[in-house]
Formats: structure tokens, sequence, C-alpha cells
């Protein structure tokens, strides 16, 4: 038989699981069955849940024990009560659960499974090792990923990623560069800039290409989703790389329109500043920030920044109230 999925990778990965554990639940209930016991190889988890806690359980604690939808749950518990399996009862501290236990048959029947288990345990070994020998730790790094950063969550973000370009200053995105950055600093600042803010705005060029320095954009190419008015394409943010010396380089400027926050514009410009660095050979990245801008630090952390004292050749800003570096 043609298998249609094998030539697609990766995208057939939830459906090459599901078509495994399909397999491997038609084949427990064929040895259930076969050993005349009462069971279904989807219980299993529900079941030794119960077989496992010394008290009874409501659906939610089965639930969160075995990371099982509620609802699922409800349904394996709904079967097993059919076949006597469980007891269920009100739960007199909460009138909106139940309390779940295995009844006597149930305790009973576990004393049958126990050995059965141990089979089935070598057999599912003999398998598991014909992909890779340490297979049950690799499914569970996978789960692992997938409960703290979502498949959709990945897609949504890539998707995101494919509409923003990173460009390099020139001549023309001057007017660009003074409108993004003027009114963020005049609201830092209070209305009043600093003499070396002056100067870049009105010679972005001057102040860092001529001295080793780059002038990098974020250019959205087409709209993002959003529930209100998408924002338009152009540029949205920028960010500074300035040359300290021949070995550090310090950003700075980086400044994203309110619109177009939360798109990771933010990261992929430190990202290429990082990435800049690297080409010239540098060894170590700085930053200044202020103690208002919480959200930018969690960013900073993440990507490796650290705090860190100011190096005697880096020009401190009067309004700097926090400094930090990254080692490349």
């Amino acid at each position: 038989m043609h298998d249609i999925l094998a030539p697609l990778g990766h995208l057939a990965g939830a459906s090459r699981f599901k078509r495994i554990s399909d397999k491997l639940y038609i084949d427990g209930n064929k040895i259930y069955r076969d050993k005349g016991l009462p069971f279904k190889s989807t219980w299993f988890s529900v079941y030794y849940a119960l077989a496992s806690a010394e008290a009874p359980l409501t659906i939610l604690d089965i639930a969160e024990h075995i990371a099982f939808t509620h609802i699922t749950v409800k349904n394996i518990l709904r079967e097993m009560e059919d076949e006597g399996l469980v007891t269920i009862k009100p739960n007199p501290n909460d009138k909106r659960s139940k309390l779940v236990s295995l009844s006597p048959k149930g305790k009973t029947l576990l004393k049958k499974l126990r050995p059965l288990w141990t089979s089935i345990s070598r057999a599912l070994g003999d398998v598991f090792r014909a992909g890779h020998p340490d297979i049950v730790n690799i499914l569970n790094r996978i789960d692992k990923v997938i409960e703290e950063y979502p498949i959709y969550q990945r897609v949504d973000e890539l998707d995101q990623a494919a509409r923003i370009t990173i460009i390099d200053y020139t001549p023309q995105l001057k007017t660009a560069f003074q409108q993004l950055v003027r009114p963020w600093l005049l609201e830092v600042l209070n209305g009043t800039l600093e003499k070396e803010d002056e100067f870049v705005l009105e010679h972005p060029d001057k102040a860092y290409l001529d001295t080793g320095g780059f002038i990098f954009f974020a250019r959205v190419e087409r709209p993002a989703r959003s529930e209100g008015r998408p924002p338009a394409p152009g540029i949205a943010g920028c960010v500074v790389l300035k040359r300290l010396n021949e070995d550090e380089f310090e950003f700075a400027k980086l400044y994203i329109k309110n619109d177009y926050r939360n798109l990771g514009l933010a990261t992929r410009l430190i990202e290429r500043c990082i990435t800049r660095c690297k080409e010239n050979v540098a060894t170590r990245l700085w930053l200044q920030t202020t103690l208002r801008m919480q959200a930018a630090h969690k960013l900073y952390y993440k990507l490796g920044f650290k705090d860190s004292p100011a190096p005697p050749h880096m020009a401190v800003l009067s309004r700097t109230e926090k400094i930090m570096s990254l080692d490349l």
C-alpha cells in the first residue's frame, strides 16, 4: 500500500503519532480480550491514576495528573462506570465536582492487570527500541516542548516573521529614522533632548556610520493580523549599533511603533545587531536603559544579556539607570 504521508515529513508528524497510537490501542484491546479481562487500552492512564491514589480524586485531579482534557477523562470514566470499575460519588466539599475511586471490582481487576502490564511493557520496549533506544525520553521532551511553546504559537510567530525584513540605513531613510526616534526620545526625556540626541537625529550617518557603526530598520512587508484594523506596510522600527572600539559595540535607539509591537520586531532588530557584531569579530555588545523599561529588560535577559558595570570607554547618558552586556 502506498503511504501518501511519507513525503510530507514533519507535516505528517501528528498523523503518524495518531496511527501508531491507534495500532497500540487496538493490539492492547486484543490482549485484554484474549485474557478475558474487562479493560480497554484507552482507560489505562485514568485507571492507573486512580489505582495509584491514596484517596478519591476529582475529575479535575485526574486530568491534571495525566495531562488529559477534562472531557476526555469524563468520557473514559463513563465507560469505566458502565463496566463497574469505578465508584463516583458527590464531593461533600464542592457540589460542582464528583469524587472518583476504584470500585471493589476495579481493585480486584488490578491484581490481574499488573503482571500483564509487565509483559506489555517488555513488548513495547522491543518495539520502541526499533525507533530509538531512548524513545520514551524523546517523547517526553517533545511533550514538554509542546506544552511550553505550543505549535499554534510557533506557526503564528513564523508567520509574523515572514512579514518582517531587517534592512540597513540608506540616506533615503534619514527622515524615517527621525520620525521614529524623535517622538520616543521626547517622551522619555520629558520634552528635552540631550546634546548627543540632537546631533544623532540631525546627522545619523556621521554619528554612527562614519565611526564604524550601523543603523537597522524593521520593515513590515504586508499587514499583520489583528482584531482591529491592521497596521499598514512600511518602516515600523529601528535600532542603532554604535561602535565603541575594535572589539565592542553598543546598541541604542531601539524603538518600535506602537501599532507594530508584539510582532517580534525588537527581537529581530537585536538579533541583527548580534549577528553584525559577530561578523565584525566583536567580543561584547553593550546597552544602556532605564528602570522603567521592564518589558525590554525581560527581552534582554532572554537574549542572554547580563547586568554589568559601565566600561571606561562608554559614554554613559545622564538618563541611564541600568547597563547590560552580552558576551559574543
